[in-house]
């Protein structure tokens, strides 16, 4: 048994090896906290995937395309283990491709290995992987976009960023669909893209007509989905108090802090839509936009007079920018923060149980096609083993520590983290072509500073694993130096003293792209 294992594993090429140990162990790894939180860990978002799918309220105030796993999930097995499965499988791949965009840069296969068998360990990422949540595959989709990059980079590092073979073609293809995914998958993640892509164009400049379409196509396709797509298949858009929420809690913020700077009809036009003593009072609270929307506040009266309260922001904005500026930041502050805020205002780091109590976070309280659902009872944890179970849930209770959070559930760490080891790794190198592998967290951070309701610390899981997979760059020993080298004391054509004479191939060019 032992030699024919070892006869299989010597049959396998030597450069496949690596990625597959990689994703076999991390898929292991995965399964076991599959098993231990069957069908998968949920939140009140959960039910509401459910809720939309099974009761025919399809909405896009969350990701459709996260729905449409769901529905199919529940349409082939009655439940949502194949969906969780799925997501493991997916993960563990993503891992496995970002580790060969590191052994591109010249890490050793058993650091860039431990980095990813590192994320599928910790509790944190573990158990999020197995979460029913749409930013599951979004941070799928980081890690494709993140190792594609790193190969574009790679390329220029190596002086063929002019070469346009199938190893290109595979690259730009798997950069494209990381960067529709993250569009799919997040409302708002369309604006990675949209950050990433002049970084991008900057370092990758011979690469810019295939830059443009990894970036700009996704972008195109995930904003025409969501504004014309959708409403055409009879998809219930969002309400405008849900689109334009924090709005209202910017207002609610500045009211709290200056409210000598509203005028007489300002201070109406609020109070027709709740008290102004919750305007000064609950709603003012910067870390979390949710205290703004809830009673007294009347969402359907805001909703009506959504456009007079946006006029309103626009009031505010022009009069006092930086109270406002301030009261984003603030809501933002996971994604900047490295240690929480106060947890009296829910400024402390949100993380969701890996467990579903009996109401189903409420909505069996107040909804009666949840309350009386046929999936009802599919909607619970119900572990694979027990012991195991046991054993996971001790672990992941004892990771929330509060001393710990700052590494294990908070991503602000990790982007800084990442782009002190690209600065190290360009001082290197003498080049800042690495730079455009940075573009992927950098934007990922700025999406997250530019709208973020509350401190959640899914929002911030994606610069995580990034940050993780970074790490083993510090150990890099680059082999493009000596090509490079070689093509720059080549002679040209034109200087050859035995024109008629072969040309050699050039050895950055003869020697083949390392593939996954």
């Amino acid at each position: 048994m032992r030699t024919s294992l070892r006869e299989g594993w010597e049959r396998i090429p030597p450069k496949r090896r690596m990625p597959l140990t990689v994703y076999a162990v991390t898929q292991v790894i995965f399964l076991l906290w599959w098993a231990a939180f069957y069908p998968g860990g949920m939140s009140y978002d959960s039910i509401s995937y459910v809720w939309h799918v099974t009761t025919g309220h399809w909405m896009s105030n969350h990701s459709v395309a996260y729905d449409g796993l769901v529905w199919l999930s529940i349409k082939l097995t009655g439940d949502l283990a194949l969906l969780t499965f799925g997501q493991s499988v997916g993960m563990a791949a993503a891992l496995a491709y970002v580790a060969v965009t590191l052994r591109h840069f010249g890490v050793p296969g058993k650091f860039s290995a431990l980095a990813a068998i590192a994320c599928a360990v910790l509790p944190s990422i573990g158990t999020f992987t197995i979460f029913v949540w749409k930013d599951v595959p979004f941070v799928i989709g980081a890690l494709l976009a993140f190792g594609a990059a790193g190969r574009l980079v790679v390329r220029r590092m190596r002086e063929r960023q002019a070469v346009r073979d199938k190893a290109f073609r595979d690259q730009v293809v798997v950069l494209f669909t990381g960067f529709l995914m993250m569009g799919l998958f997040r409302n708002n993640g369309l604006l990675v893209a949209v950050i990433a892509c002049p970084v991008l164009l900057l370092v990758l400049p011979r690469m810019r007509r295939a830059i443009l379409v990894a970036t700009v196509i996704p972008t195109v396709v995930s904003a025409a989905l969501q504004l014309v797509i959708y409403p055409a298949l009879g998809v219930q858009t969002p309400t405008k108090d849900q689109v334009y929420a924090l709005n209202y809690a910017d207002i609610a913020v500045v009211y709290g802090e200056a409210p000598w700077t509203f005028t007489s009809a300002d201070k109406k036009l609020m109070a027709e839509v709740a008290p102004l003593s919750h305007w000064s009072g609950r709603a003012a609270n910067c870390w979390n936009a949710d205290w703004a929307m809830k009673k007294p506040m009347n969402r359907k009266k805001a909703a009506e007079l959504n456009d007079q309260l946006l006029e309103l922001w626009g009031r505010v904005a022009e009069r006092t920018p930086d109270k406002l500026i301030g009261a984003r930041l603030c809501r933002s502050q996971i994604a900047w923060g490295i240690f929480p805020g106060p947890a009296s205002m829910d400024g402390d780091t949100l993380i969701s149980v890996p467990s579903v109590p009996k109401n189903l976070y409420g909505w069996a309280d107040w909804n009666p096609e949840m309350r009386d659902s046929p999936y009802r009872d599919e909607l619970r944890i119900r572990p694979l083993s027990d012991t195991l179970h046991d054993a996971a849930y001790f672990t992941w209770k004892a990771s929330k520590a509060p001393q710990l959070q700052w590494i294990l559930f908070r991503g602000a760490f990790w982007c800084y983290a990442a782009y002190a080891v690209f600065y190290v790794f360009s001082r290197r190198n003498r080049s800042w072509a690495p730079v455009g592998m940075l573009a992927i967290p950098l934007a990922l951070q700025l999406t997250v500073v530019a709208a973020n309701p509350a401190p959640l610390a899914r929002y911030m899981f994606a610069p995580m694993f990034l940050g993780i997979m970074t790490i083993p760059l510090l150990a890099a020993r680059p082999k493009w130096g000596r090509a490079r080298e070689a093509v720059a004391v080549e002679p040209s054509a034109e200087t050859s003293p035995e024109p008629s004479k072969p040309a050699e191939p050039k050895k950055s060019e003869a020697s083949p792209e390392p593939v996954a």
